[in-house]
């Protein structure tokens, strides 16, 4: 659902136009023990992903509904996924966006950011990238534009606007 219009890949590839690249690896139902399982396939050096900006990754829920752990779609259960979570980016020293804590925030009701339950709706696919974007932005203001703008390339020579080292 991320990459429909007013998903938060959406919003987030089209913020990142001629910078980066947002691809969508999204594995529909997978757990966490079928991603450890998997990563390696995944992360593989040598590939086009070597030197990734950032990467956003989602596990929990479908943890929490495994077999024989059904009370652990319980919000407060939730929340120990989210704590866990946090634990984990903080040993790897490495940026988290707690979107448990943001969305428990007040005693809020946080179902209108969810469409069943588990998913994002639209305005919860709005709030993730609201708070996601400023983690990305830090990481990517400093990035040059692929190619000059339309404007900025020399009409009469294209080739010395588009071919060169990005000078005109």
């Amino acid at each position: 659902f991320s990459f429909q219009q007013g998903g938060w890949g959406a919003s987030l590839a089209d913020k990142l136009v001629r910078k980066c690249d947002v691809l969508n690896r999204g594995f529909s139902g997978y757990n966490t023990r079928w991603a450890k399982i998997i990563l390696p396939r995944l992360i593989r050096k040598g590939n086009s992903l070597d030197n990734p900006v950032a990467v956003t990754i989602f596990f929990g829920a479908n943890d929490s509904a495994l077999k024989g752990y059904k009370l652990n779609r319980l919000n407060s259960v939730v929340g120990e996924y989210a704590n866990a979570c946090l634990q984990v980016a903080q040993d790897c020293g490495t940026d988290v966006l707690d979107l448990w804590t943001l969305m428990q925030k007040d005693s809020q009701d946080f179902s209108p950011y969810l469409s069943d339950g588990l998913h994002l709706s639209p305005k919860g696919n709005e709030f993730l990238f609201s708070h996601l974007w400023p983690l990305i932005e830090k990481k990517v203001s400093s990035l040059p534009l692929l190619l000059p703008y339309w404007r900025d390339v020399a009409e009469a020579k294209p080739e010395l606007s588009l071919l060169g080292d990005g000078d005109h």
